[in-house]
């Protein structure tokens, strides 16, 4: 039994002395790091006195780095977006609300543009019921590997891919309306799918009886469905290999496939 108890103990104090190891900020006060800062400010408590110090410093250290940065700085972006984070609140973690809206963001004035230049930018609905969650891609040409599809998929892909001007402009049109629509009374939500890999795929989701959609999304692209809200078995072959998921559709729902 003191063995058990011993071997218990070793292993706590173990994970504790490593977790601490790894996220040691005894020493962040004297720090010059901005990322080592940043990373304090994302773990630390939110009451956490040593905020109020290193929160103006860090935005200090951010804009004087931006001041000297070459023109093509990659992190002049991402700093800038810290800073902005920074004022709004007390750390630049990123809610996963925030995420999705930021999402959400990019994909309306993507399909705004998309329906503007066809002359139909007119022909969404913009009703507004407070912040939305999520989003949706657009379908892409079919450039792609058929890799791991048999030929009556790969026809059926390309079936999927090769809808009408008039068809996908609805499909457009329909996207838009969800993503402006956030009546949490609605039927109907969107998911979306982002295919990561080389190889062309077709997403089926299969609900209640016979509830049933699938959607063709190529490599290295996305695409987007509306869907009835409810329980739904995902399934596609990725480059060949089986994947099967049950995802619960409430709200909106992105999932990324085929990443390395």
């Amino acid at each position: 039994m003191k063995k058990l108890f011993y071997l218990i103990a070793l292993c706590f104090f173990g994970t504790f002395f490593s977790q601490q190891k790894i996220k040691d900020y005894s020493s962040i006060m004297k720090s010059n790091s901005i990322y080592e800062i940043d990373a304090f400010l994302r773990d630390a408590h939110p009451d956490d006195p040593k905020r109020f110090i290193l929160k103006p410093r860090l935005i200090k250290m951010l804009k004087d780095y931006i001041k000297t940065a070459h023109p093509s700085d990659q992190r002049v972006k991402e700093f800038q977006e810290k800073i902005a984070l920074l004022r709004r609140k007390s750390s630049t973690r990123i809610s996963f609300d925030e995420m999705n809206e930021n999402i959400r963001q990019r994909q309306i004035e993507k399909f705004k543009k998309e329906l503007s230049d066809k002359g139909g930018a007119q022909a969404y609905v913009t009703k507004s019921y407070g912040s939305a969650e999520s989003t949706e891609g657009t379908v892409s040409t079919a450039s792609g590997s058929s890799a791991g599809m048999s030929e009556d998929e790969a026809a059926e892909f390309q079936m999927l891919m090769s809808e009408n001007p008039t068809e996908h402009k609805n499909k457009t049109v329909k996207i838009l309306n969800s993503l402006f629509d956030q009546d949490p009374t609605s039927k109907e939500s969107i998911v979306m799918i982002e295919n990561n890999s080389d190889c062309n795929m077709i997403i089926r989701l299969e609900g209640v009886g016979n509830t049933k959609y699938r959607l063709a999304v190529p490599a290295k692209g996305d695409n987007t469905i509306v869907v009835n809200k409810g329980d739904y078995l995902f399934s596609s072959l990725v480059c060949g290999a089986q994947y099967a998921s049950q995802k619960t559709v409430q709200k909106a729902v992105i999932v990324s496939l085929g990443g390395k």
